[in-house]
């Protein structure tokens, strides 16, 4: 599964100055005094909750607009997506989407909208680096150790996460193919009651988002074995990634972005994204957004679109491949 990396999603953001900023100079505030409505396709409290209201808030202070943070949550994502789809597209209504957007392209037949022309994309804004974990007391203390007893012991040992057919799932049932375990898959309805189950011994491991196991690393309640990020992350040095744990190539990423209804004038998009790249350039609010796991990711214009149309294809393949079934 290809996925961008955190240290691919650094460059990429120095480097991605969008031919629409020099459509329309920042100063045109086309919308300035109306409210800019942020529409999150998961419940209040989770990290894209968190990651809109803070970078909203920025971003709409830039555009000289009131803040709404909406809540739409159902559907695996469709309902929101479908409600941003079909809002006028004048900038200021806005969808805050995630890997989930380009997985339902394969897995929902039959969608109320085109996920590759019904939107305009403007930034991807953040990444959350998956982990495989163990419990402390687990005698693995390195993939090649636990790899060596799921070989040895084949369907004994179980993986879960955020299930079923969600962007963690989806990266379980890849590191399955790419490794070639066999381990039993389990399905949690998010991360922290996969993060529990796995607390209390009731499943081997879990594949999760770093933002879920923020304070269970901190404690050492939980041990990682390696991140599924290319490289390495700053925060664990001297953590593994897969690729380099036996699993050559093998990225799994979680990232969040913000896109709006297609049609929406460009040089309204160009100062949409001048908005949201100050918003993370705010020192307040990145360190807010490390704190929970979230790591700056910047990715606008041509590139995020690109972006989206690859983990589309990409997405499909893996999909077929594991037999991942949708509605």
């Amino acid at each position: 599964m290809r996925s961008i990396s955190l240290f691919a999603a650094y460059a990429l953001a120095g480097l991605s100055l969008c031919a629409a900023f020099a459509a329309a100079p920042a100063s045109a505030q086309t919308n300035a005094g109306k409210n800019l409505r942020l529409v999150v396709p998961f419940p209040p409290g989770g990290s894209a909750d968190i990651l809109a209201r803070l970078v909203g808030q920025e971003a709409a202070r830039i555009e000289k607009q009131s803040l709404v943070v909406e809540n739409r949550p159902g559907g695996g994502t469709v309902i929101a997506t479908e409600f941003v789809s079909r809002a006028a597209p004048d900038g200021t209504t806005l969808l805050i989407m995630a890997n989930s957007f380009t997985i339902n392209a394969t897995l929902r037949k039959s969608l109320p909208y085109d996920p590759k022309a019904s939107f305009s994309p403007i930034c991807q804004l953040v990444v959350s680096p998956q982990l495989l974990v163990v419990h402390e007391h687990a005698p693995w203390h390195s993939v090649a150790e636990f790899f060596a007893a799921v070989r040895a012991h084949p369907g004994e040992y179980s993986i879960a996460t955020v299930g079923p057919a969600t962007t963690q799932h989806i990266a379980a049932e890849q590191l399955k193919l790419q490794a070639k375990l066999d381990l039993t898959y389990v399905a949690y309805p998010g991360g922290a009651p996969a993060v529990q189950a796995l607390l209390g011994e009731h499943v081997t491991s879990v594949l999760t988002n770093y933002s879920e196991l923020v304070e269970q690393l901190k404690s050492g309640t939980l041990r990682p074995l390696a991140v599924a990020t290319a490289q390495r992350m700053p925060a664990y040095p001297d953590l593994p990634t897969l690729s380099e744990s036996g699993v050559p190539g093998y990225q799994a990423t979680a990232w969040f972005g913000v896109m709006a209804p297609a049609r929406t004038p460009l040089n309204v998009i160009a100062e949409l994204e001048t908005a949201f790249k100050g918003a993370m350039d705010v020192a307040a609010v990145t360190t807010r957004l490390n704190d929970i796991g979230l790591y700056p990711a910047v990715m606008c214009g041509p590139e995020f679109k690109e972006h989206v149309n690859q983990q589309i294809d990409e997405y499909a393949k893996v999909i077929q491949a594991a037999g991942i079934k949708g509605e």
